[in-house]
């Protein structure tokens, strides 16, 4: 019987090797499979806090944008702080301009105040006088006024204040006001009490006192206002003739015109146009002005300033106007700018058969 060969490696081996292969292999699926569970809850980690950290960071804008407004807001409301300060320092100095000028303005109508007082006591120290006049006709004279000047001044002035019928005409208007144009600008804004006592327009009132005091008792007379339009000083009396014996009358017209506010432009071509409504036309006229008219009937339409060739224009269509073998008696009051004006009324005055003069700072 042949002996049966003993092999080394048999099926139980190979099943051995096989299941410790599958061993390992199962180990290492198992240990790949943990690994990637554990990098899988890691990655969700990570994720997790990206997105913390990105909401974080979205936050951070979000709060640098409000941060950003809230600084543009400051900025804002500091500069306006600071425009606020300006304007109120600003409207601190015009308070006290204000109070300052409010100050001047209270000593100037004090002033006012204290020579209206004089004027009217002097009206009535000549109403006075007419009145003690009329029952001593005896010693009158032929004046219905007196004036009484500083000291004992006398004047040689060529000037006629005569006639059977005398017309009295006074500018009235803005130019009145003040011997230079700056001046003039300043003064129309003030008060009409600083206006009424402007050095030059209570020199024109003093010449009208003047004028009055030198009418002859048998004259007739009648007084006219004038700046762009004209109008007589005695209420109703428009187109006629006053008594100048009437003292009543002559004392109205010079309160009235005390009263007056020098305004506006100057129209001398309205002015003459007056003369012709007066019935009989008169025999002299006394013209009280500064210069030449700014203005013909009516104000320019277009063009609103006026230069001195257009105010030579404006004054030869008013003398144009003016009447016939009318005497023309011009009293020039001063005013700069203007030079043509004392040859144009001279040449006028002397056409005309009356006298031209431009008085001194002290007459009357």
């Amino acid at each position: 019987m042949a002996r049966r060969k003993t092999e080394v490696f048999s099926m139980s081996f190979l099943d051995c090797i096989t299941c410790a292969f599958g061993s390992v292999v199962l180990v290492y699926v198992l240990i790949n499979a943990k690994g990637g569970l554990r990098a899988t809850t890691q990655t969700r980690a990570m994720q997790a806090e990206v997105q913390q950290l990105e909401e974080q960071v979205l936050e951070g804008y979000q709060n640098l944008v409000v941060l950003r407004n809230s600084m543009v807001q400051t900025q804002s409301e500091e500069v306006r702080t600071e425009g606020m300060g300006e304007r109120v320092l600003a409207e601190t100095e015009q308070l006290k301009v204000q109070l300052a000028d409010s100050n001047k303005e209270a000593l100037s109508r004090r002033e006012a105040i204290e020579r209206l007082k004089a004027d009217l006591k002097s009206l009535e120290e000549g109403t006075r006088r007419l009145e003690g006049a009329s029952e001593r006709s005896d010693t009158t004279g032929t004046r219905v006024r007196g004036f009484t000047g500083d000291g004992d001044r006398q004047y040689l002035t060529g000037l006629r204040v005569g006639g059977e019928r005398i017309l009295i005409m006074v500018d009235a208007s803005a130019s009145m006001l003040d011997e230079t144009v700056v001046n003039v600008l300043r003064m129309r804004n003030m008060s009409d009490t600083r206006k009424m006592m402007s050095d030059k327009w209570r020199r024109t009132l003093s010449t009208m006192d003047w004028l009055a005091a030198q009418l002859p008792l048998e004259s007739e007379f009648q007084i006219y206002a004038f700046n762009t339009q004209p109008w007589p000083l005695k209420e109703g009396t428009e187109g006629k003739w006053l008594k100048v014996n009437d003292a009543t009358a002559l004392n109205e017209s010079l309160t009235n015109l005390r009263k007056a506010i020098p305004k506006d432009g100057t129209s001398l071509e309205n002015a003459f146009q007056a003369i012709a409504a007066l019935n009989p036309k008169p025999d002299n006229v006394i013209l009280i002005t500064d210069g030449l008219p700014t203005q013909g009937t009516s104000a320019p339409l277009i063009k609103k300033t006026v230069d001195g060739d257009d105010r030579l224009k404006f004054f030869e269509r008013a003398i144009a106007k003016y009447p016939k073998n009318v005497p023309l008696n011009v009293i020039l009051m001063p005013m700069e700018g203007d030079p043509s004006a004392p040859s144009a009324f001279w040449l006028a005055s002397r056409r005309t058969g009356g006298s031209f003069i431009s008085p001194s700072k002290d007459w009357p």
